[in-house]
């Protein structure tokens, strides 16, 4: 049996994966981490990760990027694996995310569900045929209005898998009102759209002479990330030191 620390357990995401686990006979949460103290769960919750005094093979975390550092720290100081879900870190964040995984085994991903990570695998197969034929571009993606980082951590994870497939051969364009000139072939265009309960949707859209390519995905609900962080945690726990990704679990 697993036994897990929900970081940010009282937050919409800490407490899908708490429904979650519940049903899971093969991983338990001994413990959550949040100030928010008004909910009732069925494990003990602690306002920091120092005044936590339950011990567990693997902590998941979906709280927020100001967050971040001082969990690296704990688990880099403690050697406890962790499963990092929060989004809009900055690069030096990203940096230390690199640095912890060097002392305890991390596992990071700008998304965690299946399909995403699927899709992350055929844009860059995609790219590798269409843009080298000269087919523009473009992502768009839309979440809720509550959703403060844009433009969204897996609409660049795409972009990035594209990228890497082309050695790194675009730069990214998020707003084209400063300029007025027309669209340069070597970018790749990321427009955000934030409204209404939207869990996520993102387009990966290229576009040639004549003829448009557009792969999406849609989440219907956050049950989805849940779920593949659950099975993130358990592909965590007691592993070895590294920098491990969603790939990793499905493979």
């Amino acid at each position: 049996m697993v036994k897990m620390i929900m970081h940010g357990c009282n937050g919409a995401m800490g407490q899908v994966i708490s429904k979650i686990v519940e049903e899971d006979e093969n991983i338990t949460i001994a413990a959550g981490i949040d100030v928010n103290d008004t909910i009732q769960n069925s494990y003990p919750v602690f306002p920091s990760l120092e005044a936590c005094t339950v011990e567990a093979d693997v902590i998941v975390d979906f709280a927020s990027a100001k967050a971040v550092n001082g969990l690296l720290s704990y688990c880099s100081e403690k050697r406890i694996p962790v499963v990092v879900c929060t989004t809009g870190l900055s690069e030096e964040q990203i940096q230390l995310v690199e640095e912890t995984s060097r002392q305890v085994a991390v596992l990071r991903s700008a998304n965690m569900s299946l399909g995403i990570n699927l899709l992350l695998k055929l844009v860059k197969e995609a790219a590798e045929v269409l843009a080298e034929s000269g087919f523009d571009i473009e992502i768009l993606e839309k979440h809720h209005n509550k959703k403060v980082d844009a433009p969204s951590g897996t609409a660049l994870a795409l972009a990035d898998s594209i990228n890497e497939a082309m050695d790194n051969h675009y730069h990214y364009q998020y707003d084209r009102s400063q300029t007025r000139e027309k669209r340069q072939k070597d970018e790749i265009g990321i427009q955000a759209i934030r409204g209404g309960s939207i869990v996520g949707e993102h387009d990966v859209i290229f576009a040639g002479q004549d003829e448009v390519i557009t792969f999406q995905h849609t989440a219907y609900s956050k049950a989805i990330f849940a779920k593949g962080a659950v099975s993130a945690a358990k592909f965590l726990a007691g592993k070895e030191p590294g920098l491990y990704t969603m790939a990793d679990v499905i493979g």
